[in-house]
Parts: C-alpha cells; structure tokens; sequence
C-alpha cells in the first residue's frame, strides 16, 4: 500500500512540474519555472523511495531533498516580490 501512495505521489509531482513548465513557457515567469523545478525534485525524491526498498524518509539524503525544494519554493516567491518592488509603477 505504501508503494503504490509514493507512485501516486510521485505522479502527482510530477505532474504539477509540468503544469508550472507550461505556464512559465506561456508567460515566461520565472516563479512558474522555479515551482517546476520544484515539484519535480519533489517527484524524484519520492520515486527514489519507492524504488529503494532499503531507504526510508528518516534518511538525511531524503530530507535534504525536500529542504531544497522548500528553499526553492520560498526563493520563488521572495524573487517575485522582489521583483514586483523593482519595477516602476505605470499609471
């Protein structure tokens, strides 16, 4: 049971990954695009436990993982306000 909830999961990731992929080709923003790389390392991270039967999310590799992928959703949304403070307003 737990192997097919990790797939599912998995799926899902990588699923999201592609549906930011598409809206940052679309509009060319880069948080879509970090979104991306993050639920895909998401993804990763939970295909590797399912496929490693030895390993488990108590491991410190697992968790690094999704600490970058929580950094790089949190750099996403600070580049994004950022940004938004940069540009000039137009009235």
């Amino acid at each position: 049971m737990n192997l097919m909830l990790l797939g599912a999961i998995a799926m899902a990731c990588f699923t999201v990954s592609l549906l930011f992929a598409n809206s940052w080709k679309t509009t060319r923003d880069r948080f879509f695009l970090f979104f991306a790389v993050s639920f895909f390392i998401e993804g990763c991270s939970r295909l590797m436990l399912g496929l490693f039967h030895y390993s488990s999310e108590e491991e410190p590799f697992f968790y690094l993982l999704r600490l970058l992928s929580f950094i790089i959703i949190l750099w996403a949304i600070i580049d994004k306000n950022l940004r938004k403070r940069e540009t000039p307003a137009s009235d």
